[in-house]
């Protein structure tokens, strides 16, 4: 998807796509003895172009999240009192003070050196979810499991929820088990949230115990299943 951005977005095509993804997560919600309410859609705006954030809001996106810095900063500068935003990308330490104002949550915490960044940043308001590495991935960010209970002792801001993006697959169920072990995670540190679950997966995120879904492109493209 690299390169992508969507353009043209019509608020027709979002809502029809959102209210699609709603019931999708109402059916995966039953299934598992849920209520579909209790899920989150953020919608992952890394590929909307800056002018096309009005017609997401037309269609009735309210929470969305960025994962760069520097696009963060100016998209939701440039359209105050929108939307709800959290930050999804791999963060930086370097900018963690550029992205703390905007802000409800940050879900990639992931390092001491951001740690350290919060530690002497961090808002009244801070709150974080951290992302963990479930399925062990050596290229990819996240804690490993074993290292969880003793980074959320040092973080010295309030963890509300961990994070994962499992590895790619060719079928949703595949990574079924990965969502799994993030739900026993939170479950065993009690905490309330857990993001997880794409545009490729979000159903079966939802029955594993997703409270929010970060949905891309089947938000934006005409038909999406």
């Amino acid at each position: 998807m690299a390169g992508l951005i969507f353009e043209g977005l019509t608020a027709a095509t979002v809502r029809a796509n959102l209210d699609r993804a709603r019931d999708q997560i109402a059916l995966a919600a039953s299934s598992a003895g849920r209520d579909g309410a209790d899920v989150e859609i953020l919608a992952a705006v890394k590929y909307v172009a800056s002018p096309e954030l009005d017609v997401l809001a037309r269609a009735g996106i309210e929470l969305v999240g960025e994962n760069r810095a520097q696009e963060l900063e100016e998209k939701a500068g440039s359209h105050p009192g929108l939307f709800v935003w959290d930050f999804i990308g791999q963060l930086q330490s370097r900018k963690v003070k550029q992205v703390l104002p905007y802000v409800r949550y940050i879900h990639s915490v992931a390092s001491d050196s951001v740690l350290a960044q919060l530690a002497r940043h961090a808002l009244p308001q801070t709150e974080v979810l951290v992302e963990v590495n479930v399925a062990g991935e050596p290229d990819k960010g996240g804690v490993a499991p074993t290292e969880l209970a003793s980074f959320l002792d040092r973080c010295p801001v309030r963890v509300v929820g961990l994070m994962t993006m499992p590895p790619l697959a060719r079928a949703p169920e595949e990574n079924r088990p990965h969502f799994a072990a993030l739900r026993e995670l939170a479950e065993r540190h009690g905490l309330q949230h857990l993001s997880m679950g794409t545009s490729q997966d979000y159903p079966v995120a939802v029955q594993e115990g997703a409270t929010i879904v970060r949905l891309g492109a089947c938000l934006y493209q005409p038909g999406a299943p």
